[in-house]
């Protein structure tokens, strides 16, 4: 069994260079595969309130032989329960239903600008990061002019924000600018639509007789990108993780780049809604 190397956080802590992703799963299958993928090696497991499964993935965090303390726990805010109080009361409701004592990673998870609550979500955030609730705090789909805004308005920026990001939308100035800011870049639909099937893909994968999503996913590790692919397949999970014994070359990482097409597949972060 292997697992992720660990990659250091802005505020010290440690989180493994790949995670593994819940969504869309129900309670009972969101049980039965992260039961599957604490075995398999992963420990950053990804949930969120508006996902529907945080008490499944807590059923299987309880259930598993490996210690609390070993597991990476990530979930997020929804949009119903931004702002300052609702936000806490929301971070509340989620430790009720995974039933732990803390979190390792909470994310707003969009920043819903005509909603204009981020700011004070955030300021919540770090007010349960100060009191133990949470050990790192972050976002996701944040744009540059919502990181920039959070930073000013607070001084305090992101450990991590994670946003789709795939090799047809590879996000280029946004990940310059978390560099800047020290921010980690965590990518969700990591493997795309369609790019398992893509000949540039196919041949990399021939070339390092690896399958095609483990190109993808070795791509994310060596751009230090912590992808959260999701599978309900345990060989597929233990395919997943092992890509941490083999590079890809300065061609196949060109090769790579010419594959951005700007094809954005979820929510446009400047307009999407959430409850």
């Amino acid at each position: 069994m292997s697992t992720a190397p660990l990659l250091t956080l802005n505020d010290g802590y440690k989180i493994p260079a790949m995670g593994f992703g819940t969504y869309p799963m129900n309670d009972q299958d969101a049980e039965t595969a992260v039961q599957a993928a604490l075995l398999t090696g992963y420990r950053l497991i990804d949930t969120a309130a508006s996902y529907g499964n945080e008490t499944g993935v807590g059923h299987a965090l309880k259930t598993s032989e490996i210690e609390r303390e070993d597991i990476f726990l990530t979930t997020k805010l929804r949009g119903a329960e931004q702002g300052y109080d609702a936000a806490l009361k929301g971070l509340d409701a989620s430790l009720r239903r995974l039933n732990v004592d803390y979190v390792d990673l909470y994310l707003i998870h969009w920043p819903l600008p005509e909603k204009d609550l981020y700011v004070e979500s955030w300021k919540a955030m770090i007010a349960a990061q100060k009191d133990g609730r949470v050990r790192s705090i972050g976002v996701s789909n944040f744009q540059p002019a919502h990181l920039e805004r959070l930073i000013q308005e607070t001084g305090v920026a992101p450990a991590v924000n994670q946003i789709e990001l795939h090799a047809d939308f590879q996000q280029a100035e946004l990940r310059r600018i978390h560099a800047r800011h020290g921010i980690l870049t965590e990518g969700w639909r990591p493997l795309g639509k369609g790019l398992m099937d893509n000949p540039v893909i196919m041949a990399l994968a021939e070339k390092h007789n690896r399958t095609p999503a483990q190109i993808i996913l070795r791509w994310f590790i060596q751009n230090t990108i912590i992808p959260i692919p999701k599978s309900g397949n345990p060989d597929r999970m233990a395919a997943n993780l092992s890509v941490f014994d083999f590079q890809l070359d300065e061609a196949d990482l060109a090769a790579f780049a010419r594959l951005e097409a700007g094809n954005r597949l979820g929510g446009n972060p400047d307009t999407h809604s959430e409850e």
